[in-house]
């Protein structure tokens, strides 16, 4: 492939991120591009003259250029722009909820208070509901829409986008094939590490031998998210029926990502699938939690609820 000088990472929220935004302020020193980050952690849903302001300002910086910005997909040809080239890494649906719920209440290893500053307003007994209550009794927490979150991030801004349904599915699974150069999983990060490196070696050039150096996984371990449990057999499966539509996107673009993977000759070990619902149940793998995933319009809802 040419060079490309503007690459966008628009993370999904706690699937990873922040390892590989680890990963890229060591590359880019090495390397020599433009790493290009937001200061803002909560807004992924924009007006249109937020859309153009953004677009404006991420096309005037200094090339070559990554940027990246927990945002849902920006169509910058609709606004006059270059389309960059996009990338992305998205996670089984449930345990990204899974670490969701948990990261809200407790945290992560690098402070034990540190869920004190995520959720200030959360009273006890709300800290410590149960995930198999806050499902099986339809708090809103745990309902839709809270739980269609993956696919706004590859459908646009475009408000249909955040309904459930075949739309806003579709309309991802189309921007996946017109607009992304790749979409990782997270289960198998090391070859998404790899095929970035393959693909645009001028920004990920050796990113597998630093993801791989003790030093480097120290620092990614104190982002996991701590007191994780995992809900009942049958709160999984309601889980996964109201997140049906994020598993069939789910579902095609690991699809698409091992198809990906023959090309290039690497292999890909997949397990028998377990009967139902055991296949949901997180594995015991941990992979590194991002730090700023969460958006403060969803912390502001909490606490709206939990004021009630």
């Amino acid at each position: 492939l040419p060079f490309p000088s503007q690459v966008v990472y628009n993370r999904v929220g706690k699937c990873g991120s922040r390892t590989v935004v680890l990963l890229l302020r060591i590359l880019s020193e090495k390397h020599g591009f433009n790493l290009v980050t937001s200061d803002i952690h909560n807004k992924t849903r924009l007006t249109k003259n937020e859309q153009m302001e953004l677009i404006k300002n991420i096309s005037t910086a200094e090339q070559p250029y990554l940027f990246t910005r927990h945002v849902h997909f920006l169509n910058f040809s609709r606004f006059g722009g270059d389309q960059p080239v996009y990338i992305n890494i998205i996670r089984d649906p449930v345990n990204r909820f899974l670490s969701n719920y948990f990261f809200r209440r407790f945290g992560d290893w690098r402070g034990e208070q540190n869920h004190m500053i995520r959720t200030p307003s959360m009273r006890q007994e709300e800290r410590y509901l149960d995930i198999n209550v806050c499902i099986l009794e339809n708090y809103p927490e745990c309902s839709n829409p809270r739980l269609f979150y993956i696919i706004p991030y590859f459908c646009g801004q475009h408000p249909r986008c955040r309904e459930p349904g075949e739309w806003a599915l579709e309309r991802a699974k189309l921007n996946v094939n017109e607009n992304f150069l790749l979409v990782g999983i997270l289960e198998e990060l090391e070859d998404v590490l790899l095929l970035l490196e393959r693909f645009l070696p001028h920004y990920f050039k050796d990113v597998l031998s630093i993801y791989k150096n003790p030093e480097h996984r120290k620092l990614g371990n104190l982002t996991v998210t701590v007191k994780k449990t995992v809900p009942s057999p049958e709160a999984i499966q309601i889980l996964y029926q109201r997140m049906r539509y994020e598993y069939e996107f789910y579902y095609y673009v690991k699809e698409q990502f091992h198809l990906l993977k023959r090309k290039f000759g690497l292999k890909s070990h997949i397990r028998k699938p377990r009967p139902r619902p055991e296949f949901f149940i997180p594995s015991p793998l941990e992979t590194e939690e991002p730090i700023d995933d969460e958006e403060e319009d969803d912390e502001k809802w909490l606490e709206d609820i939990y004021k009630r």
